[in-house]
């Protein structure tokens, strides 16, 4: 059982050393979505990616590993959680504290993760907002009827309320 914890904290540990480097590149992602530097935003984006697919495999990694730890202490692997596992560690200090500094490392980086990301998605929404403006001014622009031409010599008959007897004050 002590090996299987020793994996479950190897692999934890390695998952929160992806989510670092994630959570720098979202961070990097912040500005250059300011800026709309879009080729900046791809590379960004593709790096973030390779790391997410390094997460996916440590994340299979760890439901195995969480898996044989059910099986050897004859618990349900769905009802097996980091704390409650922390809690039946009771015998073993030493691994009950690496495991509960990984567990309040992860979930430190996670959070950050996802402040940042919720961050980032509100300048992406925001800037989506704005192209949209910008496209819906510019087709409104080109549609726009010329109606705006007056000069003395330019009079049409029946434009914007003007009838050929003119202005009646007495109405």
């Amino acid at each position: 059982m002590a090996s299987l914890v020793e994996n479950l904290i190897t692999v934890l540990s390695n998952e929160c050393d992806e989510y670092d480097i994630i959570l720098g590149l979202a961070r990097s992602k912040t500005p250059v979505i300011v800026a709309g530097d879009l080729e900046q935003l791809s590379k960004i984006t593709e790096d973030e990616q390779s790391h997410a697919d390094r997460l996916q495999n440590l994340d299979n990694q760890r439901s195995k590993v969480t898996a044989d730890i059910a099986n050897v202490i004859n618990r349900d692997v769905n009802d097996l959680k980091l704390k409650t596992l922390i809690g039946l560690l009771d015998k073993s200090p030493a691994e009950q504290k690496k495991l509960s500094e990984v567990y309040d490392r992860l979930s430190v980086v996670v959070h950050e993760l996802a402040r940042v990301n919720d961050q980032n998605s509100e300048l992406l929404k925001s800037s989506l907002e704005m192209v949209n403006f910008e496209l819906t001014l510019l087709n409104s622009m080109k549609a726009a009827p010329e109606t705006a031409n007056y000069s003395r010599n330019s009079y049409t008959g029946g434009t914007l309320g003007v009838t050929r007897s003119g202005f009646d004050a007495k109405q």
